[in-house]
């Protein structure tokens, strides 16, 4: 893949940190020119200076994407700045776990609104200029989409519906020549795994200790995930290689997920 990113636009939601954040990094050091978007100015800040140690120095957008203004608001900066999108990369998303009965109607509105809608959003405003690209989407969902916990329940379900609207999607893009695919990260080593295992503590009476441990032991992974680890296959999702690879969920975690679906 050496070169093929040179000059290519990639938008990446959720970029400031985590997998998002090494997702833009990959791009941008293979040529590509990156756009983050975040709540967060200050995270998008810090992602800026971390992204551009590996190539071209982002251009950054905070906005609320969960609200059709934040992700207009997105767009809007992206056709003004380029006019064009080649790569999509929908990596926002946040959603609390705990215990089901104690999770209320706003912490389910929210992660929707930022995982889903503002997935659905995005891909519905950046689809003309990724048909004219012959670009690709890479939606970053989740193991739990598969592997549903009583803890999770919003994240699982919102994974899950991601998973379907992205395989829907993917049929129109056969169409329009825009490759459309989804990746499934298992337990992975970011400052959002963090947090879910303070969510997890709180809801179980756990340790954090030891449900980082179960995070390997329950399931014989030799290690977490990393975030590089989703990276570069979203790099090879987004090449010439794997352009025969369309509507597609793949699973980044160490075989975590033991069903064949």
């Amino acid at each position: 893949m050496p070169g093929e990113f040179q000059g290519k636009i990639v938008v990446v939601t959720g970029g400031s940190r985590g997998i998002g954040r090494s997702i833009a990094a990959a791009f941008a050091r293979e040529g590509a020119q990156t756009v983050i978007a975040s709540h967060s100015d200050a995270n998008l800040a810090s992602a800026a200076k971390t992204i551009a140690q590996s190539g071209a120095t982002p251009v950054t957008v905070a906005a609320d994407l969960r609200t059709l203004e934040g992700v207009q608001k997105l767009f809007e900066a992206v056709k003004a700045k380029f006019n064009k999108c080649d790569i999509l990369v929908n990596s926002a998303g946040a959603t609390r776990a705990g215990n089901f009965v104690d999770l209320p109607d706003d912490a389910w509105m929210d992660g929707y609104s930022l995982k889903l809608f503002g997935c659905v959003r995005a891909c519905r405003l950046f689809w003309p200029m990724l048909k004219v690209a012959n670009g690709h989407v890479v939606n970053i969902g989740g193991g739990a989409a598969r592997s549903p916990g009583a803890d999770f329940t919003i994240g699982a379900s919102v994974n899950a519906a991601m998973g379907n609207f992205s395989k829907g999607l993917s049929q129109l893009g056969k169409r329009d020549g825009v490759n459309v695919n989804v990746i499934h990260p298992g337990a992975t080593e970011t400052e959002r795994f963090e947090e879910l295992i303070a969510q997890r503590s709180k809801a179980s009476g756990k340790t954090s200790d030891e449900l980082r441990k179960e995070a390997t032991v329950k399931d014989g992974l030799r290690r977490l995930g990393k975030p590089e680890d989703i990276a570069e296959l979203t790099l090879f999702l987004c090449s010439e290689k794997g352009r025969h690879i369309q509507g597609t969920a793949i699973a980044v975690d160490g075989g975590s997920t033991i069903g064949y679906y």
